[in-house]
């Protein structure tokens, strides 16, 4: 038998567009094949993923289009940082070639 624990997948997307709403909000989640589905729309549109299964958990207690709470504000804010780094290198690489 194996030692290793299985893991279901699990993903939650956010989405912030501050003329919407005052905070991020949860736009897409799931567990298993609902996940993988989720993880491939972003690799498709090049959407960037980060990877912390703590704040999924914590995510994941909430509903769909709700938004976060202000006690995720830091974590989420982190994530989005994250993510804009990723754009701008992105970027950087695209006009050297």
């Amino acid at each position: 038998m194996s030692d290793k624990k299985y893991v279901r997948k699990e993903a939650i997307a956010l989405s912030y567009n501050p003329t919407e709403s005052a905070g991020p909000k949860v736009v897409a989640k799931g567990k298993g094949q609902i996940a993988d589905s989720i993880l491939a729309q972003a690799a498709e549109h090049n959407v960037p993923v980060h990877e912390d299964p703590n704040l999924v958990q914590l995510l994941g207690q909430l509903d769909l289009n709700e938004s976060i709470p202000e006690e995720l504000y830091q974590a989420v804010a982190e994530v989005f940082a994250f993510i804009y780094h990723l754009d701008q290198r992105h970027g950087e690489l695209k006009r050297r070639k």
